[in-house]
């Protein structure tokens, strides 16, 4: 079967076509419109993120800073922005607003089975290319343990873990707004 020129101009405006989408993505993640984590950062060149205070009544040293900087771990893997002092066009402030373990469900002699250990961060996000998408919010993550461990025994993963989650629905709040 012979082929004519214009099914090769076809199959060649094809394959145009197939490598230009497939940069599509490539293209858009290298201006800072859009990342592969689903992150927008259209307009914002930088973010600023405070140093996140701890005002529960039950402080944990060190919380503070691993959720401050956990968060600028966060703006720098997912986001093309420079994290700089001060303030950004996009900034991030708050404080550690609650951190507590309590019973979660009772065993038939009347013991606690599960403890249920929570931290609370408050936020106050500030975009000030798009006013609009800032925003003041609690996010609030647990993880249950069996209370037949001490809190001690768990609380360094349990936190990490906590953390984790809380600096995502952060992240995605600011930026992904799904």
């Amino acid at each position: 079967m012979a082929l004519n020129c214009n099914h090769l101009a076809c199959l060649r405006r094809q394959s145009w076509l197939i490598i230009l989408l497939s940069l599509l993505p490539v293209i858009f993640s290298g201006c800072g419109i859009y990342s592969f984590s689903g992150a927008s950062t259209e307009g914002l060149k930088t973010v600023s993120i405070q140093y996140f205070q701890n005002r529960a009544s039950l402080v944990q040293p060190g919380l503070s800073q691993n959720l401050t900087d956990a968060l600028i771990d966060k703006c720098k893997a997912q986001t093309s922005l420079n994290i700089v002092n001060g303030l950004g066009d996009a900034n991030f402030e708050g404080e550690i607003t609650d951190y507590n373990t309590r019973p979660l469900t009772v065993s038939a002699d009347a013991t606690a089975a599960m403890n249920r250990f929570t931290i609370t961060v408050k936020v106050k996000f500030t975009n000030s290319i798009d006013p609009d998408k800032s925003f003041e919010q609690t996010f609030s993550r647990y993880e249950d343990y069996n209370s037949s461990l001490d809190l001690s025994q768990v609380e360094a993963e349990l936190s990490k873990n906590i953390l984790e989650l809380i600096v995502e629905d952060i992240f995605n709040r600011a930026f992904v707004n799904w």
